[in-house]
């Protein structure tokens, strides 16, 4: 676990969070994929300011504002389009006093550049190597592992505070998942700023969640110790806590998860798994002898990266979150 950010390590992070979508159309087809909607290709469509600044409001204490959309081909017509309103609903976002974090799937150096300007932190899932993700891949260009890294390294090359991780558990191999882990090694021993990833337990899409079994939290436990034994110190750990059982929650903090990411009042991509409360979550970790607390969407450790206007802004909202939580 890394001690960087918060010397007790008996501590863990998140981030308070709202979630909003610039839109569900994708040109990738992933076999599990229950946010995406097929393409239609009209930006009427999509998120507008004021649903957008009505969002921000329902959601006064979060600080981290996630732009998750989905992804639109770099040929396409309405590529512009679509990036253009990535910039302004990040710029809305610093408006409202928020953060902005960019997870739009892969960017090319000039777009990476003009949303870094404004998103103190971005990210893209690796998710995983292996047939079974070439298979559930098999309709998603952008998901090809070369692609996936190559976004990894410019981000390195571009200094921005970047968030990865793995989906565990589509039916990949034990060596899969260690060859993905030491792929984001090799990413942060060159460049640095691969603040946190994510091991995220893949779910199937259903109305009703489907928790977790034995077996899967021994894989996830497994994967959660062999990350933190290959990534660099440095690198937080992550699991979506309504992934993850609440009970099993101090086993996973055990392994090596440091942090539980931005919490909504929703999950945009599994809705039928709950976010729990943050209260529900201190109680249970102070039960264990453990503290929740909260955190920017970059990380302390990386703000000093950051271009001087967004760095004292992220200064500031630091120690006001920090006053309040």
């Amino acid at each position: 676990m890394s001690s960087a950010d918060h010397p007790d390590q008996r501590c863990v992070t998140w981030s308070p969070s709202v979630t909003l979508v610039p839109t569900r159309q994708c040109f990738n087809a992933c076999d599990y994929c229950g946010f995406r909607l097929p393409l239609a290709a009209a930006p009427r469509d999509w998120l507008s300011d004021g649903q957008a600044q009505l969002l921000l409001q329902g959601r006064p204490g979060a600080s981290e504002v996630l732009l998750l959309s989905g992804e639109v081909a770099p040929g396409s017509s309405v590529r512009g389009s679509w990036f253009a309103r990535l910039l302004v609903l990040s710029r809305l976002a610093l408006q409202a006093g928020r953060l902005p974090h960019t997870n739009a799937g892969p960017l090319n150096r000039h777009e990476m550049a003009a949303l870094a300007r404004f998103n103190p932190s971005m990210g893209l899932m690796l998710e995983g190597l292996g047939p079974a993700h070439d298979a559930a891949h098999r309709h998603a260009p952008s998901k090809a592992l070369a692609v996936r890294l190559a976004q990894l390294e410019l981000a390195g090359r571009l200094g921005i505070p970047f968030t990865t991780g793995l989906l565990v558990g589509l039916g990949e191999s034990r060596q899969q998942r260690r060859e993905a882990l030491e792929l984001l090694a090799l990413l942060q021993r060159q460049w640095g700023h691969l603040q946190e990833v994510i091991l995220q337990p893949w779910r199937p899409t259903a109305a009703a969640a489907v928790p977790l079994g034995p077996a899967e939290r021994a894989v996830m436990l497994e994967t959660i110790a062999e990350a933190r034994a290959i990534l660099p110190p440095e690198v937080h750990l992550q699991l979506p806590p309504n992934l993850w059982p609440l009970e099993h929650l101090c086993q996973a903090l055990e392994a090596g998860i440091d942090d539980l990411g931005g919490i909504d009042s929703g999950d945009v991509i599994n809705p039928q798994h709950p976010q729990p409360q943050p209260a529900r979550l201190r109680q249970v970790l102070a039960a264990a002898g453990w503290t929740l607390q909260p955190r920017l969407c970059v990380h302390a450790a990386w703000i000093s990266w950051l271009p001087a206007r967004l760095r004292h802004r992220a200064e500031r909202l630091g120690r006001q979150l920090l006053s309040a939580g």
